[in-house]
């Protein structure tokens, strides 16, 4: 071999520099590929994994969503059904309040007609029959009458009109009813007004 040969040749070396590069470079991009290949034959199965993971959460939102509206749908059924049974029991409360004024008026005739006078007890015997029958019709409705003489006083019943002293009397009972009160099925139409016996 002649030195010639022997000596070093730049437009080789730089060839085969060239030619370890692309091998290099063809190597590096196999390998990024046989990643990429196993990679993407692993993605059906993430997929499927979060698809599922997806599914789970929609089903939990859909029955906390279901719940929801069945809990809603009870509360409004309850409700209507109160609604519909306040609305039986209490039709009558406006008629209730302006009919019981009809028995005031026939109390107090009572009170001015003369017991004694023989004139006017025809009167005051129709007046007398005639508040039985309207008391016995409230009866029948669930109307009662509130007629608290000699009670303890009750605020959520009654009204105190006056505060008197009665040395006879308890503190803070009713001595005096001065105008009865009513309630329909328990709830109070009007309260009875009263006087109170006042503590010394």
């Amino acid at each position: 071999m002649s030195e010639q040969d022997r000596s070093p040749n730049p437009e080789q070396d730089a060839a085969h520099k060239q030619a370890e590069e692309v091998a290099r470079e063809a190597v590096e991009q196999a390998r990024a590929d046989e990643g990429q290949e196993q990679a993407t034959e692993a993605d059906p199965e993430a997929e499927l994994a979060a698809l599922r993971d997806e599914l789970a959460q929609a089903r939990k939102a859909l029955g906390e969503a279901d719940l929801r509206a069945q809990a809603e749908i009870q509360n409004m059924r309850r409700r209507a059904e109160r609604d519909v049974e306040a609305a039986h029991k209490y039709a009558l409360e406006k008629f209730a309040g302006e009919v019981i004024t009809v028995a005031d008026s026939l109390e107090r005739a009572l009170t001015s007609l003369d017991a004694d006078n023989e004139a006017l007890a025809p009167a005051r015997e129709g007046t007398q029959l005639t508040l039985k029958v309207l008391l016995d019709v409230f009866g029948r409705f669930n109307i009662a009458q509130l007629d608290p003489k000699g009670e303890t006083f009750n605020p959520e019943q009654h009204e105190a009109m006056a505060m008197v002293p009665h040395p006879e009397a308890a503190p803070n009972s009713v001595i005096d009813v001065l105008e009865k009160g009513y309630t329909l099925n328990g709830r109070l139409l009007r309260p009875a007004r009263v006087v109170v016996a006042k503590a010394d």
